[in-house]
């Protein structure tokens, strides 16, 4: 017996004791290749799974390096069989490549022959393969790339994309040199997003994503076609591309619901291109409208469905996304894998927590007691409107109001997902609210008001999830959100990250209602930051409040 931090069983799950001296060397050896599902108090439980290993073997991980892992860490002896798994899923990586061959153009290559004749009988890639060129080759058809290699991920054989990419129009980008340089871990993104072409950077909320962007197109030096999540978020981009590079005003252009401009640099929002008419997408015609060289996409976690199939024929052009979470609620993180690329860098929240680039943050859940007539109306609430009815309880709102006065000095977000509930608290708080109906002139109002500390306290819907740099923000108080989502509890918390000039903490409240499907949600909410490091207090608002309650009319 090691004496070590895990325990490695058979049914491919990871056990880690929490308390362990070695827990936090463990935590980040088993990162890369290793997906958490649980995380309590003193153990928690990560579970092996081919895309976690495929992953770290596309990042340059071999299935060596990962049964050592398991090995030096565990404290019993490794079931030999799962060491033998762990090898045999990783090593299907990889057998099936994607190349440029000098007489063919695009083909499947077979390193394993007998694999490709596999693959090649599959109904499910019925079109996307030509003709066999010879027992280890089979032509592609170039618009089938992306398509091909979503497919051949869900028959269990991930293809190696080795086809390259085209430079696309060239563009003089460089950084400014203004006393500003890169952050080593942004270096280090840049650096291992550009080895492998196409992949996905993964930094917490304020450790400079943007940076990372403006540093590949500056080594790309081409036309860049960045996706945003709403316009707000694209003139972010354009402010720190224009204060960070030598871009100009007049080289980046907006495509969004107010404007239509293609330039070198375009920056559209997500709504834009994926709004219809007559049933199509006419604003997807902005992929082809110039031969990018780069295509950027923020928050690649929210990507929806139509932009995943139009990224399935962008393979031959460089695709880098940004995210601080790759979890997505609808599973789809094998077409992120297979469409954009894999994870080419992820940094630690707690790692660059204790590098000084993000703000250390305390979070804490405060669950509040229904009246007995909230709890009647929870009671005979159909199961699909519970959670609505408990997110919503006006309970809350005397303790929100206690939890911001406990903060006088500090600059506070109030986050919601229910537009009537965030009225009440705006005028509880006598705050203002920005929702998705309020103007981008009216954003940015606002947001430039909150920035210049004119205004201490601002209600946002979920258009304040992501994408939204407020540094001077130091307390978040969550009311309300989507159900068990782990990503925008992330974003949420993300929200107060920025680092504080004084150094002092960030508080990031989570206001509950406890016996109700709330407190569940909460828990499921609360999983992807536990995995960074993150742990939650709960305290009963007769904390916050007292033992009387005032009462909501």
């Amino acid at each position: 017996m090691s004496g070590g931090p895990l325990i490695v069983q058979s049914d491919k799950t990871l056990l880690l004791e929490v308390d362990h001296p070695d827990a936090k060397a463990c935590r980040m050896a088993i990162a890369p290749f290793a997906e958490l599902e649980r995380s309590p108090e003193h153990v928690h439980t990560y579970r092996l799974t081919p895309l976690g290993l495929w992953n770290a073997r596309a990042a340059g991980h071999d299935a060596e390096s990962v049964v050592d892992s398991l090995i030096k860490y565990s404290r019993y002896p490794v079931p030999h069989a799962l060491l033998v798994d762990v090898a045999e899923t990783m090593d299907r990586y990889g057998r099936l490549q994607l190349v440029n061959d000098p007489g063919h153009g695009l083909v499947l290559r077979g390193l394993d022959k007998i694999v490709l004749i596999e693959v090649a009988k599959s109904k499910k890639l019925a079109g996307m393969l030509g003709a066999k060129i010879d027992d280890e080759t089979i032509a592609v058809h170039p618009s089938e790339r992306g398509r091909l290699k979503q497919a051949l991920l869900k028959l269990g054989w991930p293809a190696e994309d080795l086809a390259g990419y085209v430079d696309g129009e060239a563009h003089e980008i460089n950084l400014a040199e203004d006393g500003w340089t890169l952050r080593s871990y942004q270096q280090e993104a840049v650096d291992g997003f550009w080895a492998g072409g196409s992949g996905v950077v993964v930094l917490p909320c304020g450790a400079g994503k943007t940076l990372v962007g403006a540093a590949a197109m500056a080594t790309a030096k081409a036309t860049t076609l960045i996706l945003v999540t709403n316009t707000v978020a694209g003139r972010q981009w354009k402010r720190e591309l224009i204060a960070r590079t030598s871009l100009t005003e007049d080289e980046i252009g907006e495509y969004s619901g107010e404007r239509k401009e293609i330039r070198a640099v375009t920056i559209a929002t997500y709504q834009v291109l994926t709004s219809r008419r007559g049933g199509t997408y006419p604003h997807l015609d902005v992929f082809g409208a110039r031969d990018w060289g780069l295509v950027i996409y923020d928050e690649v976690h929210l990507l929806p469905a139509p932009i995943f199939r139009f990224t399935a024929d962008l393979q031959a052009r460089r695709r880098l996304g940004l995210t601080a979470t790759l979890v997505r609620e609808d599973g789809r993180e094998g077409d992120v894998f297979s469409l954009i690329g894999p994870k080419r860098y992820d940094a630690p929240w707690k790692d660059i927590e204790s590098q000084g680039w993000i703000a250390p943050a305390e979070c804490v859940e405060v669950r509040v007691t229904l009246t007995d007539a909230e709890r009647m109306a929870y009671a005979v609430t159909e199961a699909e409107e519970r959670y609505r009815v408990a997110a919503t309880a006006r309970t809350k709102l005397p303790v929100v109001r206690a939890l911001v006065e406990q903060h006088p000095d500090e600059q506070v977000l109030v986050i919601g997902a229910y537009i009537d509930q965030l009225h009440q608290l705006g005028e509880y708080l006598d705050a203002p609210i920005i929702q998705g109906s309020t103007t981008n002139k009216e954003r940015e109002r606002l947001f430039d008001a909150f920035r210049s500390g004119e205004l201490k306290t601002l209600v946002l819907s979920k258009v304040g999830n992501f994408s939204i740099d407020l540094p001077e923000a130091a307390v978040a108080i969550q009311v309300s959100g989507t159900f068990g989502s782990r990503q925008e509890e992330a974003q949420r918390l993300g929200r107060v990250l920025r680092p504080k000039g004084d150094g002092r903490q960030a508080h990031f409240y989570t206001v509950v209602s406890r016996d109700t499907i709330d407190t569940e949600y909460a828990a499921h909410r609360q999983r992807f930051l536990a995995e960074q490091g993150y742990a939650y207090t709960i305290v009963d608002a007769d904390d916050i409040l007292g033992p009387a309650l005032p009462q909501i009319d």
